[in-house]
């Protein structure tokens, strides 16, 4: 079964590639050449994930899947929310969003964020989405090489590192992308 992840981000590919059974064929936008960039004008992860899914079907004809996820942060009323790839600004640095994140966060005592993914899936002309969440902490500074975004500053619940400590391996169980991913794997193997 062939999709097109609605995205240039190999780092998600990679992730999904690793969660989805062999009967899944994931190709991306940097398989396809596609350079465009879709305009991200939703209000919530659901919005902007059914933009470019609806979008990049129309394109190839391809069942489609894009999925839009970000940091939400209780104490600064959930952002980054669905700015946190650009929460610094249209360079999107995840350098930049996470300096800007701890500044903000600074002196703050309640730490409580989760990561909140939403995945759509266009699929024989008929749209599905998945939702994924993961609730931990943010840390007071970056620690850890693995992982991108905001990964080397957020501890997920029951655990003493970052994703960026812990690995592919750990985040790839547990993280909100996986969570959303093992939602749609359950429901095509229903649909069958």
């Amino acid at each position: 079964m062939l999709f097109l992840l609605a995205s240039h981000n190999s780092n998600k590919k990679k992730e999904m590639e690793l969660i989805l059974p062999k009967e899944f064929e994931i190709k991306d936008l940097n398989d396809l050449g596609f350079e465009t960039e879709i305009e991200e004008t939703g209000k919530s992860f659901s919005e902007n994930a059914l933009i470019k899914a609806r979008y990049f079907k129309e394109m190839t004809g391809l069942n489609c899947i894009a999925e839009d996820s970000g940091l939400e942060v209780v104490a600064l009323n959930n952002e980054p929310g669905v700015y946190s790839a650009r929460y610094a600004g249209l360079q999107k640095s995840d350098d930049d969003n996470i300096k800007l994140l701890l500044f903000k966060m600074k002196g703050l005592a309640n730490r409580e964020a989760q990561f909140h993914t939403v995945i759509a899936c266009v699929f024989d002309d008929r749209e599905y989405l998945f939702e994924g969440i993961l609730k931990g902490l943010i840390s007071e500074k970056p620690v850890g090489n693995y992982g991108f975004g905001y990964d080397p500053v957020f501890i997920p619940d029951g655990y003493q590192q970052t994703f960026a400590e812990l690995g592919i391996d750990v985040k790839t169980k547990i993280s909100h992308r996986s969570k959303a991913v093992k939602k749609m794997i359950q429901f095509f193997e229903d649909y069958k």
